[in-house]
């Protein structure tokens, strides 16, 4: 994984780099017990990845912390506020910002969400195979996928879950892969599971485009008439691309949404 050296601040002793600003996780908090497990998992993961960096959690709604306790419990320290959402829906415009608004202390960036990006394909592709899906499934005009999301009123956030679609489409070879939503947008999974089988697809699997268990990744595996994969979850490829939009927005880049617009999955060997 490549990491991103940054200079010491003027007057800072030589040898000596600055303390790291935290890595503050903003999940979105869920009923389901699975679910904050399974982010406490992903945190470990990303903090076997970079020891020593102060990694914490704050959730939007549901559980505890909330976000804005965290935020307080920071003190005077900076932060890296990484969403643990997959696209630019009403969350990351505007709860999250208000949240670091009414925070009394810490310097906050927030980083753009984990989606779309090619490390989360990689994640999905993973949990497809585990779930069943052969290479043999490559191209195969049987074959097709359902890319089962949250659903959201945002343009921008349907945008980008139909970019995930077209890449994950590419990583697989070309075979079709359509966006639905378990609510707030269209198509549902299910009317998108009848519209594929009406094209003649006999094997259509779910990707689950969840970041952990709960009500929505369970209604969305309910539909599937072949194999269902597991949300996103602790999956490797996710802990590396927190790490990597913590980097980006420390350094003050933004998201790479232009740059995705372009990319290209080489075939496997």
């Amino acid at each position: 994984m490549h990491r991103i050296r940054y200079p010491s601040p003027p007057g800072h002793a030589s040898g000596t780099a600055p303390a790291a600003p935290a890595l503050v996780a903003v999940a979105h908090g869920s009923r389901d017990p699975r679910a904050l497990h399974t982010v406490t998992e992903l945190l470990a993961r990303v903090r076997e990845l970079r020891p020593g960096l102060d990694v914490r959690l704050g959730h939007i709604e549901l559980n505890a912390p909330l976000l804005p306790e965290t935020l307080h419990a920071l003190g005077s320290g900076d932060a890296v506020l990484v969403p643990l959402l997959l696209g630019r829906g009403h969350h990351v415009k505007h709860d999250i910002p208000a949240a670091v608004a009414a925070a009394p202390a810490p310097r906050a960036r927030t980083a753009g969400p984990l989606g779309p990006h090619p490390l989360l394909v990689e994640a999905l592709h993973g949990r497809l195979t585990e779930a069943g899906w052969h290479p043999s499934d490559r191209g195969s005009r049987d074959s097709a996928v359902v890319l089962a999301a949250a659903g959201s009123r945002d343009p921008e956030s349907a945008a980008d879950t139909r970019r995930t679609a077209r890449l994950l489409g590419e990583r697989l070879g070309g075979v079709p892969v359509v966006p639905a939503y378990a609510s707030a947008a269209a198509p549902t999974v299910r009317a998108a599971v009848r519209a594929l089988a009406a094209r003649g697809h006999r094997r259509i699997a779910i990707a689950s485009y969840f970041t952990a268990p709960g009500r929505f990744a369970s209604a969305a595996a309910a539909g599937a008439p072949w194999i269902a994969a597991a949300p996103l979850g602790a999956h490797p490829a996710v802990a590396r691309l927190l790490l990597h939009r913590y980097d980006r927005a420390r350094a003050g880049g933004a998201p790479e949404y232009e740059t995705l617009m372009n990319t290209r999955f080489p075939a496997p060997a």
